[in-house]
């Protein structure tokens, strides 16, 4: 009997913002547009610098995962999220920030000392963001934390594509495609971030090992992964790694398409300022219309419109409200 919709795995993250200008991320040797892996000194003389331009832009908790399935709690969808965070301020907030939006967590038999992970997130005029990490103990998300039973009752396992740069992550990925694969849950993964797959590529391939049901990637990424720069072409060479494929092309929209068929979802224009969080948006709003029912036109159009609201704000997610308004609005737009 499945009672979960959507069951995630993935960092957990707490997001901080701020507004820089290319001039700094040249000054600092920061590559525009990509997530790096940094440590915790390197953060905080980041932060130091970060702190001398301005206030803090926003708060919250993230990682990739965590924010796709926000957004699809938000839009009624009954989620859940295997992650790892320390008993410290941070780590508390992060439990507090799932709570709020309903989201049942394997944190609540968690005691670990150590420091919750924290991602620095700077956005430029152009609306593009860059990012470094420092993972903390989500770096060490293991089985532990992995919740077997919480799988075998879910209908899609979610799978962040930066939990590859851990080795004791990759194998928390294999033991849940196994558990899945056994329960008839569907494999859903994403790759989050071009580095990902330019600098761990093993580790996506391990996730593609067997095939999966559903893959979201964005342009830049279908390309590493196919050698093809056509996003069409690419999306042929993904189809043999997943039933469904997905590829995110910005302002341009996305195609999605299966074995049988596919859609061109059209961009939705807007006044972009911050990109942050834009691609884990369009996959929790896609899998909120797939567990409804919904067409992968239906699906797509939403996803493409939760998106577009997404990135004409700062931060990686919108409130309850929106979204709720959000779907009202695309369904009655699809009946007219």
């Amino acid at each position: 009997m499945k009672t979960i919709d959507v069951i995630g795995i993935g960092n957990a993250l707490v997001d901080q913002e701020f507004e820089v200008t290319d001039g700094f991320l040249q000054k600092h040797n920061l590559k525009k547009g990509m997530m790096e892996l940094i440590d915790e000194d390197a953060q905080n003389t980041l932060i130091a610098e970060l702190s001398e331009l301005g206030e803090l832009k926003k708060q919250c908790g993230g990682g990739s995962a965590a924010n796709s399935l926000v957004a699809f709690a938000q839009f009624g969808g009954n989620a859940y999220y295997c992650c790892k965070v320390a008993d410290d301020e941070a780590g508390m907030f992060y439990r507090q920030d799932l709570e709020q939006v309903g989201i049942e967590t394997s944190l609540k038999n968690q005691q670990n000392p150590g420091i919750t992970g924290r991602c620095l997130v700077m956005v430029t005029p152009d609306a593009e963001r860059t990012m470094r990490t420092h993972l903390g103990i989500t770096a060490d998300l293991s089985t532990t934390e992995i919740d077997d039973h919480a799988i075998a009752a879910a209908n899609y396992l979610y799978i962040e594509g930066y939990l590859i740069t851990s080795d004791i992550a990759r194998g928390a990925i294999q033991h849940a495609k196994k558990v899945a694969r056994e329960n008839d849950t569907k494999l859903v993964m994403t790759c989050s971030d071009p580095a990902m797959v330019k600098f761990f590529r093993d580790g996506i391939d391990e996730i593609l090992d067997g095939g999966v049901d559903l893959m979201f990637c964005n342009r830049e990424e279908a390309e590493l992964l196919t050698g093809k720069e056509d996003p069409q072409a690419a999306l042929s060479v993904l189809l043999d790694k997943a039933d469904t494929v997905a590829i995110t092309l910005g302002k341009d929209g996305a195609i999605i398409a299966n074995k049988e068929r596919q859609v061109h979802i059209p961009g939705v224009p807007v006044k972009a300022i911050d990109t942050n969080g834009a691609g884990d948006m369009f996959a929790g709003a896609m899998l909120y219309g797939l567990t409804q029912g919904m067409s992968l036109e239906n699906a797509g159009r939403l996803a493409s419109h939760a998106a577009a609201e997404l990135v004409t704000e700062f931060g990686a997610r919108l409130d309850k409200a929106r979204q709720q308004q959000l779907i009202e609005r695309v369904m009655n737009a699809e009946t007219a």
